[in-house]
């Protein structure tokens, strides 16, 4: 009881020190309000209400002592604390979050746990020059540009975050209804338009402080977002007459240099929030900063104290090795994998990996809204899982040995499977639930019976007793009469070939723009020659998995033999498209195996 009046009293004192005094030329007697029972005007009551304030103030000051900017278990005492915690977090004018700056020690472990404690200054030069910044081209003005080769695992994630928005979010993004161009109605899942050039500047910056707000609140378990921004003249920007703000930043930062923890300590400062709306304000203020060339580095020091440097190293498989990988400078798989799932595990597979002896590999423990596909699966060098395959979002960053890019759908049914897949999905499911071997692939008499009932399959007699011959029933047997068996009989053979086939838009975006030092661009004027930001359009077939592919070359179109010149025009145009290659094919086909891919003009780079 004596602790309720307490809190009572607290946020009474509370409530009291938010109240403007009243104005000096009124009479004191005009200005009602009583204090535990004594007159406002009373010493009593001027001295309790002191003493009410101090206590209100000492109590405040508690509760933020307790979130500490590098842990996230400091959130809870602002989430968990006492009934009077929950009160002030409840007040009007409460103060959601907290600017500080890091010890020598914390800026220590974040500039070696990010570059090593041997970093070569081109590397530094990399991260300390690249900034979070859209095409000025019309044709990609969706795109974020890279300048530099290091930073380019932190672009691509933030890339495919921003094409969400603006791909699937647009109506939230634009105050006033306009046309969306690539955007589509999350709700509607309808094929937009292919038009770029509608996309303002608004709408695009306004995707992009959204995405960087959701990043930074995956990495910090969707309880606080930690800003990372420089404490030098002109980080609070204001408009002077003139003067853009990109210019105000550019000159701060002009003799600025990071070649030390040291150097990080002096200018770097925090801001943890744990209000989403306080955060995406604090992030649309510091879009200059972000577009400067500390843009990329600002960002993932931001992701990494989000996640907490603790929780960040007791992620990775080996915590001694550098995040940003040497000779050249990468954002390692661990980077990428933080912003894309909030944890920065070493790994793309699905779950753990045991092996053996207490130790094992950690992979990707959840759903996550885009996803992560890469050549090095298609070499057999590693094995995706199907979280980062298949993502809510039809968005993928691609990995290949150097460079991260981006490939996504305007229509987020691609994922969806068609008949076919769903038919054998439905029948795998049910013989899994009778296979009692531990995932051996084989099953009982009984449990195929059962398994029969329950997918409607028509079995042949002879077929069924064929089947049941040895006792038990292997999977790949029984997948194989499945095959052969029509599909009006619950099977999945199909004449045509053509009821599995998928036919669909993908689009790639690769945002380096630098020289081209081996000169397979054009030059004009004896300048050097420059790659540009591009955007390929690729039109996808994907054939049956289970039709052999000899048969779908056979049935892609009917040949029309005849001598006349229109019977030569038929054949021309039933003729198939000439099947193109490059890596990126490569990469569609580890999450559409045997996909057929075309596309105009050169060849899509994933380099």
């Amino acid at each position: 009881m004596a602790d309720r009046g307490e809190d009572e009293d607290l946020e009474m004192a509370i409530r009291m020190s938010m109240t403007p005094e009243p104005k000096r030329n009124k009479p004191r007697d005009e200005v009602a309000g009583v204090v535990s029972g004594f007159p406002e005007d009373s010493p009593e009551s001027k001295t309790r209400r002191r003493e009410l304030m101090a206590a209100a103030a000492e109590k405040r000051m508690a509760t933020i002592v307790r979130v500490s900017p590098l842990s996230p278990a400091g959130n809870k005492g602002l989430k968990k604390g006492g009934e009077v915690a929950r009160r002030v977090e409840e007040l009007p004018l409460r103060d959601e979050s907290l600017c500080k700056e890091l010890s020598a020690e914390e800026a220590n472990k974040l500039f070696v746990m990010v570059f090593g404690s041997e970093v070569s200054k081109d590397i530094l030069a990399q991260w300390c020059n690249q900034g979070i910044r859209f095409s000025s081209d019309p044709e990609t003005s969706m795109g974020l540009v890279q300048h530099e080769g290091g930073p380019c695992g932190v672009l691509a994630t933030i890339q495919a975050f921003v094409l969400k928005y603006i791909i699937f979010f647009s109506n939230e993004l634009s105050r006033v209804p306009q046309n969306r161009g690539l955007g589509v109605s999350s709700k509607s899942h309808s094929v937009p338009s292919y038009n770029i050039s509608s996309l303002t500047e608004d709408v695009k910056v306004r995707a992009l402080v959204r995405s960087m707000g959701e990043i930074l609140f995956l990495c910090g378990s969707n309880k606080r977002a930690v800003i990372a921004t420089l404490s030098i003249p002109g980080n609070d920007i204001q408009r002077f007459e003139g003067i853009s703000e990109d210019e105000v930043v550019a000159n701060s930062l002009k003799a600025l240099s990071i070649e030390s923890s040291l150097d990080l300590l002096k200018v770097l400062r925090v801001e943890i929030h744990t209000s989403e709306a306080t955060a995406l304000q604090r992030l649309e203020a510091s879009i200059p900063l972000f577009q400067s060339r500390m843009g990329a580095l600002l960002f993932l020091i931001s992701a990494l104290l989000s996640r907490g440097l603790d929780l960040v190293q007791s992620d990775r498989d080996d915590p001694s090795l550098p995040l940003v990988t040497a000779p050249f400078g990468h954002a390692s798989q661990e980077i990428v994998n933080l912003l894309l799932c909030g944890q920065a595990v070493a790994n793309v597979f699905d779950g753990r990996m045991d092996l053996g002896g207490g130790m094992f590999l950690k992979g990707i423990s959840r759903n996550v809204e885009v996803g992560f596909l890469t050549l090095l699966e298609s070499l057999n060098f590693c094995k995706v899982g199907q979280f980062l395959k298949t993502p809510k979002w039809p968005i993928w960053v691609v990995g290949s040995e150097s460079h991260y890019t981006v490939l996504f759908a305007l229509d987020p049914t691609v994922q969806n499977e068609n008949e076919l897949e769903g038919r054998e999905t439905q029948i795998r499911k049910a013989f899994d639930a009778q296979d009692q071997s531990g995932g051996g692939g084989f099953i009982s008499v009984e449990g195929f019976h059962q398994v029969v009932r329950e997918t409607n399959i028509k079995l042949p007699q002879e077929k069924l007793d064929n089947l049941c011959s040895a006792g038990f029933i292997v999977w790949s047997e029984f997948w194989q009469v499945i095959l052969d068996l029509d599909k009006s009989l619950g099977g999945l053979k199909d004449s045509s070939g053509l009821m599995g086939k998928k036919v669909f838009d993908l689009f790639h975006f690769n945002g380096i723009a630098k020289s081209d030092l081996n000169g397979s661009q054009v030059s004009f004027g004896g300048e050097t020659p420059l790659q540009r930001p591009r955007l390929t359009k690729l039109s996808v077939s994907v054939p049956p998995r289970w039709t052999p592919e000899e048969f779908m070359a056979d049935v892609q179109g009917p040949s029309v033999s005849g001598t006349s010149d229109s019977a030569g025009k038929d054949t021309e145009v039933s003729k198939p498209e000439p099947v193109q290659h490059a890596p990126l094919v490569d990469c569609v086909r580890t999450r559409w195996p045997r996909a057929v891919c075309n596309w105009s003009g050169d060849p899509p780079s994933i380099r």
